[in-house]
């Protein structure tokens, strides 16, 4: 796997999940294990049919590091990053090159307290990148109580059931 395939996917990880925090306000998650499921659909593909599940052990510093991860990713390759949290609602409007193509993002993250949150994103590439025109995600998220025995904050358990610790992704260590 080269750095170039484990970081875009890791950018839209941070992206999609965490909703980046291009604003010094972002919402603040319970601290604790996050099972997290995705479900994406393209226009000329019906959803997928299964949707990919993972989980993250959290604690404050790694939600701090990942925000601000994401937020320094999105200076180098945005030329907009809008972001507005009210309440327990927030809006992001984001313009990136990623890999050769122009990134348009919209989303839609709804809180519920800080133990769960649905985010909706839809997002346009032009070029195409991978094959891909248009893409709309689903994220719900939500925390199911504390980190597992032998867990370190960061570690995540992808839908393969790889574990990868993403405080290591963040410091520049291979997963």
């Amino acid at each position: 796997m080269t750095e170039s395939s484990v970081r875009i996917p890791i950018v839209l990880l941070l992206t999609g999940f965490m909703l980046p925090a291009a604003a010094q306000y972002y919402p603040k998650l319970q601290a604790g294990l996050w099972e997290m499921e995705r479900a994406s659909s393209r226009p000329t593909n019906p959803p997928t049919s299964r949707p990919n599940r993972m989980t993250l052990c959290l604690d404050d510093s790694v939600q701090k590091q990942m925000f601000e991860m994401g937020a320094g990713a999105m200076k180098g390759m945005c030329s907009k990053h809008d972001f507005k949290l009210s309440g327990s609602r927030a809006t992001g409007d984001f313009i990136c090159d990623m890999g050769g193509s122009q990134m348009h993002s919209k989303s839609t993250m709804v809180l519920d307290g800080n133990s769960a949150y649905r985010t909706e994103i839809d997002t346009t590439y032009d070029p195409p990148l991978m094959g891909q025109s248009q893409t709309k995600m689903v994220i719900t998220a939500r925390n199911v109580g504390p980190c597992k025995p032998g867990q370190r904050p960061g570690d995540m358990i992808l839908p393969n059931g790889q574990t990868m610790n993403m405080r290591d992704v963040m410091n520049g260590r291979k997963p």
